[in-house]
């Protein structure tokens, strides 16, 4: 991904259907504390919303993504919190995961409060080490989402979004049948 935050939004802004009122059908998200014990937090409220809109078939796998995203966040993210330049708006740093759901898509996406880009750890790019306990986040969410990114956070917001987007199957369609 680039470094110009509208090229890091590019996949999103594709894979995404028109956001009028007819397609965003819900959104919640929970602000999480800074502690490992958040990232079961995070999946409860997952599986809680995944329940709430009938998808609750897809939490194995956005339950995993939502971990990664969230344990990222409070390893990678929260150490890399800078103090604010004297008489700047003091923003509490923290760590927020929001869901979103469209009528065929569902957007994970973990808000943190640091700068630096999201980097997935390996020996060779195509080979994360899968023998070690960390540095194979990212390629979980890739694997696992049909596609993520990131994106720095604008105006008095610091940090940036790390996404991950699912497609939902859309409603079959039943063919009436023949008549006489």
């Amino acid at each position: 991904m680039g470094t110009d935050g509208s090229t890091m939004l590019e996949p999103l802004g594709r894979e995404l259907p028109s956001l009028g009122p007819v397609a965003a059908s819900s959104s919640l998200s929970c602000s999480l504390a800074p502690h490992f014990e958040s990232v079961g937090g995070a999946r409860r409220f997952t599986r809680s919303a995944l329940l709430d809109w009938d998808l609750d078939e897809h939490f194995d796998t956005v339950g995993l993504v939502v971990s990664e995203l969230v344990t990222n966040a409070l390893r990678h993210a929260l150490p890399a919190v800078r103090p604010l330049p004297l008489g700047a708006p003091r923003v509490e740093p923290g760590v927020r995961l929001h869901l979103l759901r469209w009528t065929s898509r569902l957007v994970c996406a973990v808000r943190d409060p640091s700068d630096d880009s999201p980097v997935a750890r390996s020996h060779a790019p195509e080979e994360p080490d899968c023998t070690g306990e960390s540095g194979r986040g990212l390629h979980l969410v890739e694997a696992f989402s049909d596609s993520w990114g990131w994106h720095p956070l604008a105006g008095t917001l610091r940090g940036k979004v790390v996404w991950a987007l699912f497609r939902l199957p859309g409603p079959s369609l039943q063919v009436p049948p023949p008549r006489g």
